[in-house]
């Protein structure tokens, strides 16, 4: 018994160091990280009231800093980042750099209001956290931490080293080419009708879905944009919902919209 807990212990410490201190993955937790961490360094960069956007990738795409900025003279932060990083640690990172007087509006996603308390703790945001970010990850609850500290398998080592052999190779990342860059604001440039002509067939395939009034109501992501504005409220920031950005045909239904309504108007 004693050498089979001293075997699991040893086997928990060098997962540990695998994937906390040596393994990465540069090329798609990396692309994540760096759009998080561009954002935030925009945003400590200006001095005075600012206009912040959270949402999914509907934010760098469906919105522009570039024009925003000048219509309200303020500053703006494009800081819409992929639907599957938590919106924990999204609050986590600019509540240290709002203060009064800033403005953060959030045009989430339908998903980003009804994604389930596993998915949300095992997104991507929980390997960065532990690979790189563990400053953020101490100020987690316990069930975020053990959640990091477990996110990796099999896939995620082989993954890691097939892209760091790719990163030391030289290896040219085509996506800025495929699918267009982010200009200082945080906006999504480049996406022309070309670009778009490699997705139409898969949106042609794709069902249409949007949540019931009942899931974005109980929603944990709800939960944890209503805990948001609460502080937001206690420290004299401001923040504007916006409906989510969608496809005109498929629009998400009054009663659904009034729930989305009702997430910041309560």
């Amino acid at each position: 018994m004693r050498r089979i807990l001293i075997a699991c212990i040893a086997s928990l410490l060098l997962y540990g160091a695998a994937f906390g201190v040596l393994l990465d993955r540069p090329l798609t937790l990396g692309a994540l990280q760096q759009r998080i961490d561009g954002a935030l360094s925009l945003g400590a960069a200006i001095e005075g009231p600012k206009l912040v956007i959270l949402a999914g990738s509907n934010g760098p795409y469906s919105h522009r800093c570039e024009f925003i900025g000048p219509l309200i003279g303020r500053p703006c932060v494009n800081a819409g980042v992929a639907v599957g990083v938590g919106l924990d640690y999204l609050f986590l990172r600019w509540k240290t750099l709002l203060r009064a007087g800033d403005v953060v509006y959030m045009p989430l996603e339908e998903a980003q209001y009804i994604r389930g308390k596993a998915a949300a703790t095992l997104g991507p945001d929980a390997a960065i956290m532990l690979r790189h970010d563990r400053a953020s990850l101490w100020q987690m609850p316990p069930h975020r931490q053990m959640a990091a500290l477990f996110s990796a398998d099999l896939r995620a080592a082989i993954m890691s080293l097939l892209e760091a052999t790719l990163m030391a190779a030289g290896f040219h990342d085509p996506r800025a080419e495929a699918i267009g860059a982010t200009n200082v604001w945080g906006d999504h440039i480049g996406h022309t009708l070309a670009l778009a002509e490699h997705s139409v067939a898969a949106l042609a395939a794709a069902m249409p879905y949007h949540p019931t009034p009942a899931q974005i109501a109980s929603g944990y992501g709800t939960a944890l944009v209503r805990d948001f504005l609460g502080w937001a409220a206690r420290h004299g920031v401001t923040v504007i919902g916006g409906l989510p950005t969608g496809f005109a045909d498929s629009p998400l239904d009054e009663r659904s919209e009034n729930a989305v309504r009702a997430v910041y108007d309560d």
